[in-house]
């Protein structure tokens, strides 16, 4: 009996055309048979005209998930689950437990007290704070105290544990990994501490007071891939955005963004990650635009809502949502007399290592997009 047998036709030149005979059916059966095929039969299912994203456009909503994430407190312990996280599945990535392309994304709580053990991975790993006080973070024994809408690094290959001060409150932050890209690439590893614990071994937060002065760099020789800035604070960060407001009227299609970079290289934090904080002003609209490469975006600060591909997603603080590769998009601030703050992790830093970058403009209706 013959076997069912892809054959993905286009009848235009240039575009494998050719039709199914009984003769090629049995041909195919053969090829089957020593684990083989005939590129011409799938070689236009996997060289698209252009990127097919298997990712769908999700919005997480926080007042939704909060109740259920601090629930899992009284559920699993940290000891138990490694890390009691609720991570964010995108239904076009299931299989891979991504929240969009290969980015992995969830919602971690830890209350006061408690610590999750060191462990390390080939995994590299960021942290952003949305909401309690007395978090700290220690990576290869550098201590990180943690406060709302800081951005922290977990690099590939680092000790990493987390804990809350016994006098602090119930914390919970955004984790986004690039898991489903190293397993991906088959590369994955795991380990946990020996000792359990990995112990502080520098003054309380050195790296920031090391690395984090505007335009200094100090004399420390750094040479690894990733940033040695483990965290990049809030207060600086929206005080850079409305200083950077006040020179220009930012990009059409993003406001006005920065983008977190390493200081010893001026290049991303790490590279398959990188981060970016964009101010979008009171009353923007922006310009549509696509681009290759996924974006997770989490709202730091207003309320508004995006286009991607034609249709509405609205967010306001603390919600993340998702743009897949190759989306249109375009970003509306809600409010006429507030700015509103997008951080966005993405994986551009890969796009643009390998070469795979590629931007463009959305050319109908003055750049913007009908809502369907």
């Amino acid at each position: 009996m013959a076997r069912a047998h892809e054959n993905h036709r286009e009848d235009v030149v240039g575009r494998a055309n050719v039709e199914d005979t009984p003769e090629l059916l049995a041909y195919y059966d053969d090829l089957a048979e020593l684990d083989a095929g005939a590129l011409w039969t799938v070689a236009n299912k996997i060289e698209p005209w252009q990127p097919k994203s298997q990712s769908v456009p999700v919005v997480w909503r926080y007042k939704d998930l909060r109740a259920h994430v601090l629930r899992s407190v009284d559920l699993v312990t940290p000891e138990k689950a490694g890390r009691r996280v609720i991570y964010l599945n995108n239904p076009g990535r299931q299989d891979v437990s991504a929240a969009v392309g290969w980015l992995y994304a969830g919602l971690q709580v830890m209350n006061p007290g408690e610590k999750a053990g060191a462990h390390r991975h080939s995994a590299s790993a960021v942290r952003f704070i949305m909401e309690g006080s007395g978090a700290y973070t220690v990576v290869d024994g550098h201590k990180m105290t943690l406060g709302r809408n800081d951005f922290v690094l977990t690099p590939n290959g680092t000790w990493h544990e987390h804990a809350v001060e016994p006098d602090g409150t119930p914390c919970i932050w955004q984790d986004g990994l690039d898991i489903p890209f190293v397993n991906a690439m088959e590369a994955n590893f795991y380990e946990v501490h020996p000792q359990g614990t990995e112990p502080v071994a520098f003054p309380v937060d050195d790296m920031t007071k090391t690395w984090g002065n505007p335009g200094l760099r100090p004399s420390d020789d750094w040479s690894k891939p990733y940033s040695p800035m483990f965290k990049y604070e809030w207060a600086p960060t929206y005080a850079a955005l409305q200083t950077y407001a006040e020179s220009c009227d930012g990009s059409a299609f993003d406001g006005h963004l920065l983008e977190y970079v390493n200081p010893a290289t001026n290049g991303p934090v790490m590279p398959t990650m990188g981060a970016s904080m964009q101010r979008l002003r009171p009353g923007l609209h922006t310009r549509a635009h696509r681009h290759t490469g996924s974006s997770l975006y989490h709202c730091a600060k207003g309320a508004g809502h995006s286009i991607i591909d034609g249709k509405r997603y609205d967010w306001s603080e603390r919600d993340i949502f998702c743009v897949p590769s190759w989306a249109w998009h375009e970003h509306v601030n809600a409010s006429t007399t507030e700015d509103a703050v997008l951080f966005c992790l993405s994986d551009l830093p890969v796009m643009r290592a390998l070469g795979l970058y590629r931007e463009q403009a959305y050319g109908e209706n003055d750049g913007f997009q009908t809502v369907i």
